[in-house]
Order: structure tokens, then C-alpha cells, then sequence
């Protein structure tokens, strides 16, 4: 009988191939951790940077002092690399170019704010180049100042999303386009943030006003500059109405405080360097597209959601009123301030010659009392407002604004002409537009007429 064959040598060598498989899955397994570790820790570090630039601790109570003009570090990335080529700078040259013989070409600072946008739609239509800047803040909601923006887009003004206070870009701006005009109106406004946030003042209207007039005293050539002032500057002055030759050295707030450093800002730069400069004190500006922190915007929309508004006083018991004057209006008196405006007389940061400086009131003339507004809205929205009545608290606001416009007027026929009622009807029919909303007046004309439309 045969013996069984010998099956040894044939087990060590498979225990052998497995012991060099587990080894060989150990190595594998042990680098892949390694790796993964790497990874994993690359990550954490590039989370950590991300979260540490776009949100910074706040500091003090008010958490929207942290990222007013914060921008954060994605969208910076973003802009960085859309700010520059050939497709941007055909975006910029376009917007720029005027469409009619002789035609300005404006830089619009604040572009999609509520007078920016007003005035930029204005000069397109009239033929003129037009580019916008605007940081889109978060003061009040971006996304009004985005809507305005994709209204600007179809009137063909294309908007450079960035800061004052970023002298890079404003100098590339100036190195593509020859800008005759800049129509200056980008601030940070409100009279009661101010004691919130005084940093955001300091750094909008007096650093970024600085850092423009920098480029543009050294561009060639010179720009003549209009920007906007304040009816704020009159401060305490109790002598009305308000002409330019009173004294403004009496600020109630912060914010009237950096609008009269502006003025005097724009003396030293059109004394220095021969900038032309234009300085415009609005006055209690209203109408379409406007701002939210503004008393008829919110008492607009406070009457209609049932809600109280607080009606001021003075301290000892008189009516608050003020000059409202409506959008297009003010419209009017920037372009005829930029149409006579006279060219800057400097070049490359020197000065050859006396340059213009202006400075002027743009009013409505005819004073109205708070109440009267919260009345006029009352008819406009058939609601009655649930009215608390009190004292005008020491936030800066001062009690009373009225405009002497005789200057604008002789310079370059400046003559306001909508009243409060029928400029407040225009605001209303766009606030209920813009915001889907219909009105018991709306709702009573649809029965009437037997055509209810469908609630948006």
C-alpha cells in the first residue's frame, strides 16, 4: 500500500503567503490612516481660517458692528478674480461710454442706493456713460439694494461690486476709464445708528471720501466730483429756513459731524490739488425704492401689519417736522449740479489754477409735521395707525429742517415741484407693488368693478 504524499511543505508555504497578505493589509491599512489623518487635519486648519475670517468676534453689544462692511473672505475671493479680464473690463467700458456727442462719463458711488439708482437711470436715459460702485452693506436688507441693482442692469449701468476705502480698485477704475464726473453719494446714513456704530461713519464718510478724493486728485484728467452732503450740518442752528451761509459748526449727531468734516475735507482738496467739488445738503429725501430706516417707509409698513409707531415730539411739546422732498426732485438738482459743474484744474496732483467749490441746498421749501405724514399715509392705505405720542429722545435727530433752495435755483434752476401727498402716493403704489401687497382700497375697487384679482 502506498503512503500518503507529503503535504507538509505545500502548508508552510500557504501560511507563509498569508502571513506576507496580513502583513502586506497592515502596511496598506497603516499608511492610508496616516493620510487620511492628513487630510483630515488640512481641512480642519482651512475650516478654521474660513470660519476665523468671515466672522470675527463681535465686539460691544451690537452684533451688526462686526460685519457692516465686512466683506467676507469667499466673496472677496470671488470679486478678486471677476474684478479684472477681458469680459469685466468690456462690462466697465460699456457701461462708461456715453451714447451722446459730448456726454458725461459718471462714476456713481452708492449706485445702488435709493438716490445712487434714482440718479444713475437718470443719466443713462439722457445718453450719458455711467458705472456704478456700491459695497451692497448690510445697514438695512441688501436685498432691496440687489433689486435695484437688476433694475440698473436693464437700463444698462453695470455695477463694480466694492469699497471706498479699497484705493486698488478705484485706481484700476480710473486706469480704464477717463471718468469727466463722479456723482459722490456712497455714505453710511442715519442719524440714531450712529451712537450704535460710530466706527462705520468714521470709516465710510470721512476715510472713503478721503481715499477717493486721493485718486482722483492724482488721475488724469481730474474728475469734477459732486457728492452728497446733509441737511444734518445745520445742527442745533435754530434760524430758518436754512441757507448756505449760515453757520453749521453746531453738529446734534455723529453722522452731521462727519457730513461737515466732508465739507471741509472737500475745501482742502479743491484748495490743495484744484478739484472742482460740489457739495449737496439733501434734505429728508423720499419716494420709490427707498430706505427702510427712513419714518415714512416704516410707518408705511408698521400701518399696514397693525403695528404701533412712535410719533415724536419736541421736548417741550411741539410738532417734529421736516422738509420732505421727493426723489425726483433731488434727481433734478444732482444733474444740474453735474451739467455746471467746471472742470478741475489740476493735474497729476498739482494744481495749476482756482478750481470751483460749491456747496447747496436741495429742499422741498415747505416744512410738514410727522403727524401730517402719518395722516396723508392713513388716507393712502385706508388703515387707521395706532399712534403712541412721545418725546423726541437726545439720539441726535433735531426737530425741525427747512430749505432755503434760492442759490440751486439761480445756479442751475433748481425748483422742486411734488408735494408731499402726491409724492407719498407714488411711494405707496410702489411699496405695495414691490412687496405683493393689495390694499383694503385695491380690494374695494376689485369688488366694485367685479374683477378680483388673485392675492399675491
Amino acid at each position: 500500500m502506498a503512503s500518503p504524499p507529503d503535504t507538509s511543505k505545500t502548508l508552510k508555504l500557504e501560511r507563509y503567503n498569508s502571513y506576507l497578505r496580513r502583513l502586506h493589509t497592515t502596511k496598506v491599512i497603516n499608511a492610508s490612516s496616516k493620510h487620511l489623518f492628513r487630510a483630515t487635519l488640512l481641512i480642519a486648519l482651512v475650516l478654521i481660517l474660513f470660519f476665523t475670517l468671515n466672522y470675527p468676534p463681535f465686539s460691544g453689544n451690537n452684533p451688526n458692528r462686526a460685519h457692516l462692511h465686512h466683506r467676507n473672505f469667499l466673496s472677496a475671493s470671488l470679486f478678486t478674480s471677476s474684478a479684472g479680464g477681458a469680459a469685466w473690463e468690456k462690462q466697465v467700458r460699456h457701461s462708461s461710454t456715453p451714447k451722446k456727442p459730448n456726454g458725461l462719463s459718471v462714476l456713481v458711488t452708492g449706485a445702488a442706493g435709493f438716490v445712487g439708482s434714482h440718479c444713475s437711470i437718470a443719466l443713462k436715459k439722457r445718453g450719458d456713460g455711467v458705472l456704478g460702485l456700491d459695497n451692497f452693506n448690510s445697514y438695512y436688507d441688501p436685498s432691496l439694494k440687489r433689486a435695484r441693482q437688476k433694475l440698473l442692469l436693464k437700463n444698462q449701468v453695470f455695477i463694480v461690486e466694492g469699497d471706498l476705502n479699497d484705493a486698488s480698485l478705484l485706481t484700476k477704475l480710473f486706469d480704464i476709464i477717463p471718468f469727466t464726473h463722479i456723482l459722490h453719494l456712497a455714505a453710511q446714513a442715519g442719524v440714531r445708528y450712529a451712537m450704535q456704530n460710530p466706527q462705520s461713519y468714521v470709516s465710510s464718510n470721512i476715510a472713503g471720501f478721503v481715499n477717493l478724493l486721493e485718486v482722483a486728485k492724482t488721475a488724469n484728467p481730474q474728475p469734477a466730483i459732486v457728492w452728497a452732503s446733509s441737511s444734518s450740518v445745520y445742527g442745533l442752528n435754530s434760524k430758518v429756513p436754512f441757507s448756505e451761509s449760515d453757520r453749521t459748526d453746531q453738529p446734534a449727531s455723529l453722522y452731521a459731524a462727519t457730513k461737515k468734516a466732508g465739507e471741509e475735507i472737500a475745501h482742502t482738496y479743491n484748495h490743495i490739488y484744484g478739484l472742482s467739488l460740489t457739495g449737496l445738503r439733501f434734505f429728508t429725501v423720499y419716494g420709490p425704492w427707498g430706505r427702510p430706516d427712513m419714518a415714512y417707509f416704516f410707518f408705511t409698513k408698521d400701518i399696514l401689519q397693525g403695528k404701533p409707531i412712535d410719533v415724536y415730539q419736541t421736548q417741550d411739546k411741539k410738532e417734529v417736522a421736516r422738509d420732505f422732498t421727493y426723489i425726483d426732485d433731488v434727481v433734478k438738482g444732482c444733474l444740474g449740479a453735474l451739467d455746471t459743474a467746471e472742470k478741475s484744474t489740476g493735474s497729476g496732483g498739482k494744481k495749476k489754477g482756482p478750481a470751483q467749490l460749491r456747496v447747496y441746498n436741495l429742499g422741498n421749501t415747505s416744512p410738514v409735521p410727522v403727524a401730517k405724514l402719518v395722516s396723508i399715509l392713513e388716507g393712502l392705505l385706508s388703515t387707521k395707525a395706532k399712534k403712541h405720542v412721545i418725546k423726541m429722545p437726545r439720539n441726535g435727530d433735531v426737530p425741525y429742517t427747512h430749505a432755503n433752495v434760492t442759490l440751486a435755483f439761480r445756479d442751475f434752476g433748481y425748483k422742486p415741484t411734488t408735494d408731499l401727498a402726491s409724492g407719498l402716493r407714488k411711494f405707496v403704489k410702489w411699496y405695495v407693488d414691490y412687496h405683493g401687497i393689495q390694499t383694503r382700497v385695491e380690494k374695494e375697487s376689485d369688488i366694485k368693478t367685479g374683477h378680483p384679482e388673485e392675492s399675491a
